[in-house]
């Protein structure tokens, strides 16, 4: 009976702990994925507007391939010259994300997240399209 008391109280801690770093750690693949693929996307385009939409969709995407909600998220982009489709030009795109307590019911509502991650990609636009 005492160890069934005492391995319940234990492993109960135990097992929240590593599925709330298994979150941590699947929200850490999908940023940084994300912004790669979205910096990719990015520099491929023809215009600056097809071009943001283009790379939210890719965020998009790939969180969801990590179970995680697009609404958790930010994405900004950062170019270093005035047209960020020049020839030349690096676009730095920057994805944000903030990762859920898992198994709260109301943890959207009082904002207790388990961690805030971000991740930034950069890509050279090419010479020739």
């Amino acid at each position: 009976m005492e160890f069934t008391f005492l391995a319940l109280l234990l492993m109960v801690p135990v097992v929240y702990f590593m599925v709330t770093v298994s979150q941590i750690q699947g929200g850490s693949f999908a940023v940084v994925g994300a912004a790669d693929q979205a910096a990719k996307v990015f520099v491929t385009q023809r215009d600056p507007v097809s071009a943001r939409i283009a790379a939210e969709r890719s965020v998009l995407v790939a969180l969801k391939d990590h179970g995680h909600e697009f609404e958790k998220a930010s994405i900004t982009f950062e170019c270093d010259r005035e047209s960020c489709l020049a020839a030349g030009a690096t676009v730095t795109v920057t994805v944000r994300l903030d990762v859920s307590l898992p198994l709260i019911p109301f943890g959207d509502v009082l904002q207790l997240h388990a961690s805030r991650l971000s991740a930034s990609a950069s890509q050279v636009v090419g010479r020739y399209k």
